[in-house]
Order: structure tokens, then sequence, then C-alpha cells
């Protein structure tokens, strides 16, 4: 079998938001033991002029879903962007992991012959899927979970490589 836009995102998502829910388990445990209140690490920031914590995992499941739904033709569930615990966001991971994986891999074929259209600096673009997978969607999505792993290792979480790469 030919590898596919299908095997290219909804697998790489699937385990990267696994891994991603695996670190904040273990922010959410590194605040309980030092009574550090979990707002302060949701809220922290590597850069002032950078999203925090909450945000940076808000926008990963939203690039996960967000290529699972154009790349497959299905409709991208809307979620707000509310999480204000570590509960609540590995809530909205699970949902994205429940979302993605319920697309059935047949949806994709033709993927890489389908154009997406987005919204870009006020302008519509069109991209070929392929293009908007690799050179759009996963380095957003890699950025954002990335990111998401830097802030909770900069505050002493204890992650390390295999935390991020997880599987």
């Amino acid at each position: 079998m030919a590898f596919t836009i299908y095997d290219a995102s909804v697998p790489v998502f699937t385990r990267m938001l696994a891994s991603l829910s695996h670190v904040l388990t273990k922010g959410a445990s590194f605040a309980e033991a030092r009574k550090i209140d979990p707002a302060v690490l949701l809220a922290t920031r590597l850069y002032p002029d950078m999203f925090p914590l909450s945000r940076q995992v808000q926008l990963a499941t939203d690039h996960a879903k967000g290529a699972s739904a154009r790349l497959s033709q299905t409709e991208n569930p809307k979620m707000p962007d509310t999480e204000a615990t570590f509960a609540e966001l590995a809530g909205r991971i699970e949902k994205t992991l429940a979302f993605i994986g319920g697309i059935d891999r047949k949806a994709f074929d033709g993927a890489d012959g389908r154009e997406v259209t987005l919204m870009q600096g006020g302008k519509e673009r069109v991209h070929p899927g392929p293009a908007y997978l690799t050179g759009i969607a996963l380095p957003n999505f890699f950025f954002h979970v990335t990111t998401a792993y830097d802030i909770l290792r900069h505050v002493g979480v204890e992650i390390g490589k295999r935390d991020f790469v997880g599987g």
C-alpha cells in the first residue's frame, strides 16, 4: 500500500497529541506536588509576546482537527477556547483524538489532489493538499506541541525527549 495523506497526518497527530496529554499530566502532578496553583502554569509563556501554555494546547488541537477535517472534507467541529484547567485541556485533547480517529481513512482518498482554501492575512489563499499538510498544518501543529512541552520543561517539570516523542 502506498504512503498516503492519511498516513502523514492522522497517525502523526494521534501520537503527538497522546504525548502532549502525557506531558500535561506530568505538569499537573508537578503543580500539585509543589503546591503551585495550576492556573499559574497554564498562564506561563516562554516570552511575553507568546501565547501561554493553555493556548498552545488549544492551537495544537485546532491544527490537528482542522487539517484532518479539511483534507478529508469532513466538518471541523467547533471547540470554544474556554479550558482553564489541566483536566479541561486533557478533555479537549481526548475530543480531538476521538474526532480524528473517527474519520474513515477512505475520506482522505484523493486528498493529494485536493485544494485547501484558508484565510491568511485577510486574503483567501488556495493550497494543494500535500503542500497545505507539509508546509502549513504539520509545522504549525508541531510548533504548538513543542512550545507547550518547552513551557513545562522551562518551569521544571521533569520531562524529556521520550515524553515528547512518545510511543
